[in-house]
């Protein structure tokens, strides 16, 4: 899983009245001056005007509900500022990516809206919450002249994706896909993801289950969309028996635990937050690997949900996620990398910043190469 309030500015065209001819004429009436665009501090005035009206509306409603991603540090970045800024409630619901829309879309053909924010991947949101109505243009709930100016994030526009961008991509950045324990495996040992179909790794792998949206899926997509790796590859990597795993923190520990000495397709900042409790774990670093690594926001996008039920709190929480003092809270609480130009995640490994020339594995990407790649991992890990 990228995935704020953007108000674009729409300017009126001013209609002229059709120019009455008369019969002593010999010209046609010029038309009248245009009306002049709309002054940077009338503008500024109009979005303080609006905020005001909002966050009163939203303290009134008291609270916000969101699905965002599991990690404790994650949680805590998420719910406790703001609760202390606003005064409003975060109730939080930690959930994978895949759990969510098969929850939201049960919830809402019984009549139920309970949910205002998601931070989370792409895959559902694309795929499911979407072709359903679920979640609105995030450009209605942006407010804040620092959230909506294109200059303040990177590339100069407004990280959108989405058919009418729904979803607004906060964190791109090169993925970690090998998770090792220090103790059992040597860091500079792999070289390239052919390495792993040596005969000293069958049966000593783990996974995160490629076959459901995730790290490990999003890994696979890498693997399949790489012109030395392919579905060849995937079909003889499958052959190593690799245990399948379906719990991302579980998924760590098991490395960290030396139950498991190496992990596909694992989660980067729950790594990383067991790293800096002293757990033996490392992660190879794409320039280590012959094929490097993709590029992807992971669970760093956000969406508003259609028919929210704290509407006016949903945009308030919005505008202060995607800020520039939160934006860097919640990078470093992931190890990620933001997507605003002015925050400079020099608290992270530089290969987290992503290569030019990365492969992308989140957004419409994934949703084109899906289908392809579904049969082959149905047939490689059957069960």
């Amino acid at each position: 899983m990228t995935h704020a309030v953007l108000g674009l500015i729409k300017w009126s065209t001013v209609v002229l009245p059709s120019c009455l001819v008369l019969t002593a004429c010999t010209q046609a009436a010029q038309p009248g001056p245009t009306a002049p665009p709309p002054r940077p501090a009338a503008t500024a005035a109009s979005a303080a005007s609006e905020w005001d009206t909002v966050l009163a509306a939203g303290k009134s409603e008291g609270k916000v509900t969101l699905i965002g991603p599991p990690g404790e540090a994650v949680t805590r970045v998420l719910t406790d500022d703001f609760q202390q800024q606003y005064g409003i409630t975060v109730e939080y619901t930690a959930l994978p990516g895949n759990q969510i829309p098969p929850k939201v879309t049960t919830e809402r053909s019984a009549g139920q809206y309970n949910w205002d924010i998601l931070i989370a991947g792409t895959a559902g949101t694309l795929e499911s919450l979407i072709p359903n109505g679920a979640v609105d243009a995030i450009d209605t709930a942006l407010i804040l002249p620092e959230v909506k100016d294109p200059k303040n994030w990177r590339n100069g526009k407004l990280p959108e994706l989405g058919p009418k961008g729904e979803i607004f991509e906060m964190t791109p950045y090169q993925r970690g896909t090998l998770f090792y324990n220090t103790e059992q495996v040597k860091a500079d040992e792999i070289t390239s993801y052919k390495d792993l179909l040596a005969p000293k790794w069958k049966d000593k792998m783990q996974l995160d289950d490629p076959r459901r949206p995730g790290p490990g899926q999003a890994t696979f997509i890498f693997f399949y969309l790489h012109p030395d790796l392919g579905a060849d590859f995937i079909t003889a990597l499958a052959k190593q028996n690799i245990t399948l795993q379906q719990d991302y923190q579980q998924e760590i520990d098991l490395v960290g635990q030396g139950k498991a000495p190496l992990l596909i397709g694992g989660v980067d900042y729950l790594a990383e937050a067991r790293i800096k409790q002293g757990a033996p774990i490392g992660i190879v670093p794409p320039a280590q690997l012959k094929e490097g690594t993709d590029v992807s926001s992971a669970s760093g996008d956000v969406s508003i949900f259609n028919k929210p039920p704290h509407p006016n709190a949903a945009r308030v929480y919005v505008n202060w996620l995607l800020g520039a003092k939160e934006q860097e809270a919640y990078a470093r609480a992931t190890g990620f990398v933001s997507s605003r130009a002015d925050v400079n995640g020099d608290w992270t490994e530089p290969w987290r910043v992503p290569a030019p020339s990365a492969i992308v594995t989140d957004g419409d990407i994934a949703v084109q190469v899906r289908p392809k790649l579904m049969p082959i991992l149905t047939q490689a890990f059957p069960s």
